[in-house]
């Protein structure tokens, strides 16, 4: 038979140990909602980083489009065609023409 001592001492080494143990699991459950939480701080801040990268990406390409119409438009008020079948031949009289109009008016 088991000695009453020492049953007593096994239960005590393996409360100890469970002890250790529950404290680590503790510790790693911290550490999990800590990251947890950085990851939803992070996946929030990447969201809004997409987001504003893709309107500053828009805003980039309406700004350029922008630009070469008004170029186009330039080069028509100062008489000469923009259209791709008189391109850069000046237009007799600055009478309209309707291919460049319409590139023109294209949006």
């Amino acid at each position: 038979m088991v000695n009453k001592r020492e049953l007593f001492d096994a239960f005590d080494g393996f409360s100890q140990n469970l002890m250790v143990t529950l404290a680590d699991v503790e510790a790693m459950k911290k550490q999990v909602q800590g990251l947890v939480e950085e990851n939803t701080v992070l996946r929030i801040e990447n969201t809004k980083l997409r987001d504003r990268l893709s309107q500053v990406e828009h805003e980039t390409v309406h700004k350029t489009l922008k630009q070469g119409k008004e170029h186009l438009e330039s080069i028509y008020d100062e008489g000469f065609h923009i259209c791709n079948l008189f391109y850069g031949q000046r237009r007799e009289n600055d009478e309209e023409c309707m291919f460049c109009r319409e590139l023109l008016d294209r949006k």
